[in-house]
């Protein structure tokens, strides 16, 4: 088979869009939107909410994008995928409807429902079969609707994932994955079925869940009525779905166990496949079932997750780049910032951040201490220590989570990661690999390039993987630079003591 594959990436920023050529496997368009950021709205501290109805929005911005200039092309469409926010929740009614704001991967307010499950169902329970305590995911946050506002509770029809709202919006079927309830802890992996124990502890119907389909497989075509808002054919199936970092992971054929991916996008992600249900005791960094499992074949995703990652260095630009410069908000240019912030030595003459202003962090067992900035000299220190700090910041944070996937067993020696985001910076980059000790594979792909490559194996347009990965390149391998290793030891080790001195955690 051949045609065109269309791949949507629904993030918590932007919507973006990716047609990808089958027979040569090169992306021949792409869009984003919007071009600033979505909005998150927060009514309380620890709060993010969005309308999925601007998801919606700028799904059909995307589209209207690429058809300017590829009419021909949409027109041969042969499959679409989706890549999608992972952990929100969307309460939808028997008509279809909203009935809320969609509670997003960054809200803290459910920690207290997760811990109370946590504690409920037992320890061992819940890693032995959720993988994963209940903490802040899309169940607990469907408990904390469930008590705080029951009259909304009462008309839920179905609970979805972001990416099951946008393929319902397509396709008029309530459909998820095994992936996709395992991220919302809903997923009990020992029994390879619906977690009916926290369906159970939360009282929640069965029914509120959509219909189960395979992660690869034709969910559901295209409705007259999507097609027409899209402007593409009627009838194009949906071939694919998947959370953002298992997603990411494909994107970069990370599918086999010792593989593993990296992203650096409004969070800092490392993801590491196995073949067994490996867990954290504690948490800390969390395991989901991949993409490509199977209960003959298991595959589980080992995600670490830092949640203030592009978010801190966007922040940094807004407030000490275009505050003085007067560059639009979410304008100006990360190059040239990123020079300035090479322009300090390593370790930023002892200006220290702990990156964690964006809710709470698992690795830190759900806290939420916030961001906070260390070792200013008013003397000595300028924006370029500040800047770099950010970056080193977020590396130091990024490795104090590996040490515990390297606890857990897994090889962390190369790391594949699209070319993008904070991994555009050469002194993050260059941090990342040497800090870590890890060789950094960098490649020209993105999440929908990789839901466009998911749907061609969902709709068999692509046969096997190999066929699936052409086309995708390498462009850049970035090694530890051994003769900076004692410098950045020197300020992970500063780093470590003010983490550890102002969060009152147990030393590493």
């Amino acid at each position: 088979m051949s045609g065109y594959l269309l791949g949507f990436d629904v993030g918590s920023s932007s919507v973006k869009a990716c047609l990808l050529d089958s027979e040569t496997g090169r992306a021949v368009a792409t869009a984003s939107s919007p071009a600033a950021e979505m909005s998150i709205t927060a009514v309380k501290p620890g709060w993010a909410e969005q309308a999925p109805e601007e998801w919606w929005t700028h799904v059909r911005n995307t589209v209207a994008s690429i058809r300017a200039s590829h009419a021909r092309e949409l027109a041969g469409l042969a499959g679409i995928g989706i890549s999608y926010q992972m952990h929100g929740l969307v309460l939808v009614d028997k008509q279809g409807a909203v009935i809320r704001p969609s509670i997003i991967w960054c809200d803290s307010r459910a920690v207290p429902y997760g811990d109370r499950a946590f504690e409920a169902l037992g320890e061992s329970f819940c890693l032995s079969h959720l993988l994963n305590s209940p903490g802040n995911f899309t169940a607990a946050k469907l408990a904390w609707v469930k008590e705080n506002e029951p009259e909304l509770f009462s008309r839920v029809w179905k609970m979805m994932l972001p990416g099951d709202y946008v393929a319902f919006r397509m396709t008029g079927e309530a459909i998820t994955t095994a992936s996709g309830l395992s991220e919302g802890i809903l997923w009990d992996a020992h029994e390879e079925r619906p977690a009916d124990a926290v369906l159970d502890y939360f009282g929640f119907s069965p029914d509120i869940l959509p219909e189960l389909r395979p992660m690869f497989s034709v969910q559901g075509r295209l409705t007259a009525v999507a097609a027409d808002e899209l402007g593409l054919p009627k009838g194009v199936p949906v071939g694919y779905r998947a959370g953002d970092q298992p997603n990411n992971a494909l994107s970069l054929n990370v599918l086999e166990p010792g593989e593993l991916a990296a992203t650096a996008g409004t969070s800092g992600v490392v993801y590491g496949v196995v073949g067994h249900p490996a867990y954290d005791k504690r948490s800390r960094v969390n395991t989901f079932v991949h993409v490509n499992h199977s209960p003959e074949d298991r595959r589980y995703g080992v995600l670490l997750c830092l949640n203030g990652t592009g978010s801190l260095n966007r922040w940094l630009k807004q407030n000490l780049v275009d505050a003085f410069t007067g560059a639009p908000t979410n304008g100006g240019d990360y190059a040239a910032m990123n020079n300035v912030a090479a322009q300090a030595p390593i370790g930023s003459e002892g200006v220290v951040v702990l990156p964690f202003g964006n809710g709470a962090e698992r690795t830190l067992e759900n806290a939420d201490p916030g961001a906070s900035f260390h070792g200013i000299n008013f003397n000595i220190h300028g924006r370029s220590h500040i800047l770099r700090a950010g970056q080193e910041g977020i590396v130091f944070a990024l490795n104090y989570g590996l040490a515990i996937m390297r606890d857990m067993g897994l090889s962390i020696d190369a790391v594949r990661a699209g070319y993008a985001n904070m991994f555009l910076s050469p002194l993050f980059a260059q941090a990342f690999a040497t800090v870590s000790n890890t060789t950094v594979e960098l490649y020209s792909t993105d999440g929908s390039e990789g839901a466009a490559r998911g749907a061609g194996l969902g709709t068999g347009v692509f046969a096997d993987r190999g066929q699936a990965f052409r086309g995708l390149a390498r462009r850049e391998v970035v090694e530890p630079n051994q003769k900076e290793r004692a410098a950045y030891d020197s300020a992970y080790g500063r780093w470590l003591e003010v983490f550890h001195s102002t969060l009152n955690t147990e030393g590493r």
